[in-house]
């Protein structure tokens, strides 16, 4: 989805009218935008418009304007050149706070064959993010890669589907974000069992 800073602000803009808030979110894009000036996602569109559609999608959830700059900048560090540093430097400790929360989540690898193991890994999440908003970027990130992850190998499809069914959906269930849980559980059978997604499809529809 082609989405544009002006979109997250008009937006937010129906529920936080602050000005301040508004330019910290546009400062967030125009140095993530040049942060990933050239790199494109596997779909070919430019990368920065997967940050800014995780920046949407926290508008829809009611987000505070630190989270938003937070989830535009979610990549940087973990991307591209930027340090850490620089984003706190650039945006204060708070929003850099939130970024390394992400970076850090981005970073651990999903080994679970069990139930039990899933939910110590949920567990394991909620305690490294000392702020639930690291959660909620996260989720949002992740809704936004499960949308288009039909750019994937079919292999990738499949991992990120178990993963996201297995983690990241029971997470938004327990943090009461219902709609998000299942349109996670829902395209991610897709891609599980995508025979049976066709035929379901096809039957709701006739």
């Amino acid at each position: 989805m082609a989405v544009s800073v002006d979109d997250i602000i008009k937006s937010i803009a129906r529920y936080d009218n602050s000005e301040t808030h508004h330019e910290l979110i546009r400062r967030a894009y125009n140095f993530s935008n040049l942060a990933h000036d050239g790199q494109l996602r596997k779909s070919g569109e430019p990368f920065i418009l997967h940050p800014l559609n995780v920046g949407l999608i926290l508008t829809h959830l009611k987000m505070d304007a630190t989270t938003i700059a937070a989830s535009i900048l979610h990549d940087t560090v973990e991307d591209t050149a930027t340090s850490l540093a620089e984003v706190e430097k650039n945006f204060g400790p708070e929003v850099a706070a939130l970024v390394d929360g992400v970076t850090k989540i981005s970073g651990i690898r999903f080994q679970k064959k069990e139930e039990q193991q899933a939910e110590s890994f949920r567990k394991m999440l909620l305690a490294m993010a000392k702020d639930l908003r690291v959660i909620i970027i996260k989720l949002a990130d992740r809704l936004h890669n499960m949308r288009t992850l039909t750019h994937m190998t079919e292999e990738k499809q499949r991992l990120i589907a178990s993963e996201t069914l297995d983690i990241y959906a029971p997470l938004a269930n327990r943090l009461g974000m219902s709609w998000l849980k299942i349109e996670l559980e829902d395209l991610s059978f897709r891609y599980l069992h995508p025979a049976t997604y066709i035929r379901i499809n096809k039957l709701l529809n006739t």
